[in-house]
């Protein structure tokens, strides 16, 4: 118990020391071949910002172009389902048409 009360109270002394030293000293003001390299970096930065959109949208207009050529696909396909239904219903309607005849003249015989 001592031992834990003593480290407790070295722990205040510490951060009260540690709370009153100074602060640090201001940075130094950078040197121009720091500032011209952060720019070059800020630059490159930029370059690689533009260069992702770019590519973002020229992505987005190939998705754009497969999401219309789809659409077009799946018009064409229900067209040319609804022109063939269209085709078997009347050649059924012409098959009961024709078989109605044939089973009126067995049917007096």
């Amino acid at each position: 118990m001592n031992k834990l009360l003593a480290t407790l109270i070295a722990g205040l002394f510490v951060s009260g020391a540690f709370a009153q030293a100074p602060a640090a000293p201001a940075a130094a003001p950078a040197t121009p071949a720091a500032v011209k390299a952060e720019a070059k970096a800020d630059n490159a930065v930029a370059k690689a910002n533009a260069t992702e959109a770019k590519t973002d949208a020229k992505a987005d207009a190939k998705v754009e172009k497969a999401v219309v050529k789809s659409k077009q696909t799946k018009a064409k396909a229900h067209a040319k389902a609804k022109k063939t239904k269209t085709k078997a219903r009347a050649k059924a309607a012409e098959v009961k048409a024709a078989e109605q005849p044939a089973a009126a003249a067995s049917a007096t015989k």
